[in-house]
């Protein structure tokens, strides 16, 4: 697995591309150019990883339950080892879990399943249940249900914790959500926030005009929010 780091210290950002994004996307789209001034000022240090989508969510050919798999897999690579070296270099208390389209999928999923690990997320233009399908987009297992997918979506688990210590952590943390007005997931977005407000979890949900769902719009959306 290969990832970039850009910048020498300050909160620390773990940015997940979008569906079979590289590594260099975000600094292809400019993204990492809109935030430079706060990277070379040492206020932010950007992580920015590989993707794995085509071995599991997009993985058409393999079993939905060996899609989740895989997936949890890349969790686990994302843990035990891009973690140890973010903290490794970087000592900053503040880590931010960030990405565009499925890559806001990525970040909200894995800091509201570790929210302990996370002080703050910044998720643009995301799909938060995989399994529902709008538009041209489909289930992506197929119509296939299990545990493991369960835990991994966001509107399903989140309805349903209790822990008062994972709670705790959700309720410390900063969460920014965008989503275009005319973005098919649209829907999906507000549902996820009417969640978060039911269990007391402060964040924000801004709406773009129009589907608001390429560089353009993240390069301002990563300037303002993160």
């Amino acid at each position: 697995m290969e990832l970039l780091v850009f910048g020498h210290a300050g909160a620390k950002v773990l940015a997940f591309p979008t569906r079979d994004g590289r590594f260099y996307e975000y600094e292809n789209l400019g993204i990492i150019h809109s935030v430079a001034h706060k990277i070379n000022a040492g206020q932010l240090q950007f992580y920015c990883l590989d993707s794995v989508d085509h071995e599991t969510f997009y993985c058409h050919w393999c079993h939905p339950a060996d899609r989740i798999q895989r997936h949890i897999q890349f969790e686990n690579y994302v843990l035990n080892e891009v973690m140890p070296l973010m903290a490794g270099k970087n000592s900053h208390p503040c880590t931010i879990a960030y990405g565009c389209s499925l890559g806001g999928f990525h970040a909200a999923n894995i800091a509201f399943r570790h929210p302990a690990l996370f002080q703050k997320i910044c998720a643009f233009s995301g799909r938060y249940d995989l399994t529902l399908p709008v538009e041209h987009f489909r289930n992506l297992f197929d119509g296939y249900y299990d545990a493991n997918i369960y835990y991994n979506t966001p509107t399903h688990f989140l309805p349903h914790l209790n822990c008062h210590w994972q709670l705790h952590h959700l309720r410390k943390m900063d969460i920014v959500f965008t989503i275009g007005k005319e973005d098919p997931f649209l829907d999906n977005n507000r549902y996820l926030s009417h969640i978060l407000w039911d269990k007391g979890i402060w964040h924000a949900l801004h709406e773009w005009d129009g589907r608001a769902h390429r560089g353009h719009y993240w390069r301002q959306m990563t300037s303002l929010y993160i």
